[in-house]
């Protein structure tokens, strides 16, 4: 079962989201709690999937990556079972079921634009299949966007 979060909760992610090495002291301060429920509650968001903390990169502060998002079409409505394949992709850093005008998304951070043709043509269309149109954007600049890094 999901459920919310309250307002503590919002206001720990969103220092984390400034900082997500900020120490819990310093978050507990900011927030008038204790250090041990600052801990406590992040732990209880982790393992709830409400919360992940992880590393990602700027793909524009890297000099030999090119990022992209696809949006995917497919020829039948196996949306769960294509999005595990894709996510198999090693360049692939995320995958997700979309409404509107695409069936699923994936971001993509390649080292080149060969490589990103490569995984259009050869693992997306030949090698997992059932795709009946795909339109890839090559991301030109973003203040905000990050990547896992492949």
């Amino acid at each position: 079962m999901k459920r919310g979060i309250d307002d503590l909760d919002k206001g720990i992610i969103l220092e984390l989201q400034q900082d997500a090495r900020r120490p819990f002291s310093l978050i507990a301060e900011k927030l008038n709690v204790a250090e041990g429920t600052v801990r406590n509650r992040v732990k209880r968001l982790i393992q709830r999937d409400v919360l992940e903390l992880k590393a990602r990169v700027n793909p524009f502060a890297l000099s030999d990556k090119v990022p992209a998002i696809i949006g995917i079409n497919l020829a039948e409505k196996t949306h769960e079972q294509k999005v595990k394949e894709i996510e198999k992709i090693p360049s692939v850093t995320s995958a997700w079921n979309a409404t509107g005008r695409f069936d699923l998304f994936l971001e993509v951070m390649v080292d080149s634009l060969g490589d990103l043709n490569e995984i259009l043509l050869k693992k997306l269309l030949h090698g997992i299949g059932g795709i009946r149109h795909s339109e890839t954007f090559v991301i030109l600049s973003s203040n905000t966007k990050r990547f896992k890094l492949s």
